[in-house]
């Protein structure tokens, strides 16, 4: 018998696939929602052993229509990703099992091990994560797998950009045409893709913030092929609508500091870190609700855009 929070339920279908890929003598005792999770369900789910004792995998579950037609293709990437990143240093889940066509489950699922940790998102302690997220995201960018996961996906165009409400539109109107342009040429790189605060795992000791340390990166469903510039711009504009626009700026900084490499001139960079500032204008409100959920109250729509603005304005003074 599974003891569920009421927004926690692991549907039947599902519970007897997982339970096929338990231990012998092992059963799910428990399951609950995990906050921040946009496209897919998140449920942590405690295990019973044989010896009386607990262990906890996670389900990651693909409902809303709007994604399940993707989930195919994400689940097969984030299954393939744990796969290769077993025994290579960087903290990730390992795979259980995984039912990408909902073959057996209610839904496309995904069964992983659970990692030790928590997301941290407030402002204090930053200046000491920033570095510790830059020397992941190398370690990161340093694999090579045998097999390439497939070329990036553009997350935007220059007629998809919502400009915010109050922006400077001349402004926009620059930045837009900045990715009318072509991408510039790079040297392709292993890329996490939604490599930002909200899928990393930190322990950070109460009495000593500044020994932090990370022990997770989770999500690997959008992982491709691309310019490392592509991660970076994707972590600093996260950085910019969490916790301030100099956040954003600072984190490719920390990148290259940390022993990672660039795209050559600054123009390039900037290519790369205004398209990715630009595609997040589309989904400012999922993520403001998502932050709001997550504990930053403070963030409303209203104030991720006014972030977002300042940050995109700073880029482009950047650009000259």
């Amino acid at each position: 018998m599974v003891t569920n929070h009421d927004e926690a339920d692991v549907r039947p279908l599902t519970l007897a696939w997982v339970s096929r890929h338990l231990e012998v003598g092992e059963r799910v005792v428990r399951a609950e929602a995990l906050q921040g999770g946009i496209t897919a369900e998140m449920r942590r789910l405690t295990v019973g052993t044989p010896d009386g004792g607990t262990r906890d995998l996670v389900l990651r579950s693909f409902v809303d229509p709007f994604y399940v037609g993707h989930a195919e293709d994400w689940l097969n990437r984030e299954a393939g990703a744990l796969t290769m990143l077993a025994g290579t240093g960087v903290p990730a889940p390992g795979l259980v099992a995984v039912d990408p066509t909902a073959a057996h489950c209610e839904y496309p699922s995904l069964l992983m091990t659970h990692m030790a940790g928590r997301t941290v998102l407030d402002d204090e302690g930053l200046e000491t994560r920033v570095p510790l997220l830059a020397r992941q995201l190398v370690a990161i960018h340093v694999l090579r797998p045998a097999e390439r996961p497939r070329e990036y996906v553009a997350l935007t165009t220059a007629d998809t950009v919502v400009t915010p409400k109050g922006a400077d539109a001349a402004v926009w109107a620059a930045a837009i045409d900045v990715i009318r342009n072509p991408a510039p040429p790079y040297e392709g790189r292993f890329l996490h893709r939604d490599f930002q605060p909200g899928n990393v795992l930190f322990d950070v000791p109460l009495a000593r913030p500044a020994d932090a340390r990370i022990t997770g990166v989770v999500d690997w469903a959008a992982t491709s092929w691309g310019p490392a510039d592509l991660d970076v711009a994707h972590c600093s504009v996260n950085l910019a609508l969490l916790h301030g626009p100099a956040w954003g700026l600072r984190f490719a900084e920390a990148y290259e500091e940390a022993g990672g490499v660039l795209a050559a001139t600054a123009s390039e960079r900037l290519y790369w870190q205004v398209r990715d500032g630009l595609a997040s204008s589309e989904e400012v409100q999922l993520v403001a609700q998502s932050w709001r959920a997550a504990g930053r109250a403070e963030l409303t729509t209203r104030a991720v855009e006014e972030r977002l603005d300042a940050y995109v304005t700073a880029l482009m003074d950047a650009l000259g």
